[in-house]
């Protein structure tokens, strides 16, 4: 099972590289259109078109919670902590990731993609508390 762990980080990898693509096609399309130019986001980033700093931002949001997601599978796996329980709530986490990522990158609504958020934290949370009493009563603390 303790394999198990790792097909949700992998899950999360891909939605990274999805996201960075749909990023890069909203840049582009962004240049090639003539909304920006080269020198206008060249120090400042702020400058593209809405759309395409909605793909920006959920890129950036990929290296906020889920880097804290990708050490608790890593750890979980290499203590052969991670059980059942643990891998649903890592694809709970991903699953919630999946659905900010969507929301963030289409209709934005703030209220819903926050829910999303809270709900990926959530997940975190009881993935962190699992694996530390899992690792404390396995040191016989």
């Amino acid at each position: 099972m303790a394999i198990a762990i790792l097909y949700p980080a992998l899950a999360q990898i891909v939605l990274t590289l999805v996201v960075l693509l749909g990023m890069g096609l909203q840049r582009n399309k962004a240049l090639r259109s003539g909304a920006v130019t080269v020198d206008d986001i060249a120090l400042d980033s702020t400058r593209w078109p809405a759309h395409a700093r909605q793909f920006g931002n959920c890129y950036a949001n990929q290296f906020e919670l889920p880097v804290l997601f990708y050490a608790l599978c890593l750890i979980a796996q290499v203590t052969h902590a991670a059980d059942l329980i643990m891998v649903i709530f890592a694809w709970i986490f991903v699953v919630s990731r999946i659905a900010h990522a969507y929301v963030h990158t289409t209709s934005n609504v703030v209220r819903l993609r926050a829910n999303m958020f809270i709900l990926g934290f959530v997940a975190l949370v009881v993935m962190t508390v699992l694996l530390l009493f899992r690792l404390l009563l396995t040191a016989g603390i």
